[in-house]
């Protein structure tokens, strides 16, 4: 038995295997976030019952990379088991934007954007054409990189980092690594750009992460004088 033949009788369809391995899309193999990355930062704001210092500007960019994974993979009729750790990171981000907007007291807006999101997500998955589809999946990584970015500037205007879960950074930042090393280790053109933004990912990352721990310590340091 080959190694098609085994991958295509117990572990993907053929069409995936054409995909991944004889079409060669690697933007297909590395989409990020993973699913437990939102799953930290949406339980911190439940728990807290708040999203102060969260960037809405962030949030839907997130949601927009989160977005696209599932909206190629739909499109392109993958079978659901492939795709649907994303659809569940899909969810997690649905949920984070809503309760931006809601505990801003904005509750009616909330709803409305999800109804407008939800129409534009059948709109796309149901009539987009399949150019258009590709290229909103390759706009992917863009939008992650430039959320972290917004999170960041969020947090330097503010002077804090609010609501924004350490444990969630730290896994995206430990997400961005792990896909910089795969995509070393594969000599191939299109690799180039994918190292090079998954560099820079982490990078925002690190920055989000340092901004954590330096406002978290100035904090203590204040309560500390208080005292």
């Amino acid at each position: 038995m080959t190694i098609k033949e085994f991958l295509v009788s117990f572990l993907m369809p053929e069409k995936c295997y054409e995909t991944f391995f004889v079409e060669f899309h690697p933007h297909v193999l590395l989409d990020p976030p993973p699913p437990a990355e939102q799953l930290p930062q949406l339980l911190k704001i439940l728990w807290r019952r708040s999203a102060a210092g969260l960037s809405l500007t962030s949030a839907l960019l997130q949601l927009y990379a989160c977005s696209c994974p599932v909206l190629y993979a739909a499109a392109n009729s993958f079978p659901l088991y492939s795709w649907g750790e994303r659809l569940l990171t899909l969810v997690q981000s649905v949920a984070i934007v809503f309760l931006i907007v809601h505990y801003r007291g904005k509750t009616m807006k909330g709803l409305w954007l999800l109804s407008a999101y939800t129409a534009a997500m059948f709109l796309l998955g149901s009539y987009a054409a399949a150019a258009v589809v590709s290229l909103l999946h390759e706009s992917r990584l863009a939008a992650a990189i430039a959320s972290k970015g917004f999170q960041a500037r969020m947090n330097h205007i503010n002077g804090h980092t609010g609501q924004l879960s350490s444990a969630s950074v730290l896994l995206s930042c430990a997400g961005s690594l792990g896909l910089t090393f795969v995509t070393l280790q594969v000599v191939h053109t299109v690799f180039f750009f994918l190292t090079a933004a998954h560099i820079l990912s982490t990078c925002v990352s690190c920055v989000l992460l340092a901004q954590i721990c330096c406002y978290r310590s100035r904090k203590t340091i204040l309560k500390n004088r208080n005292r």
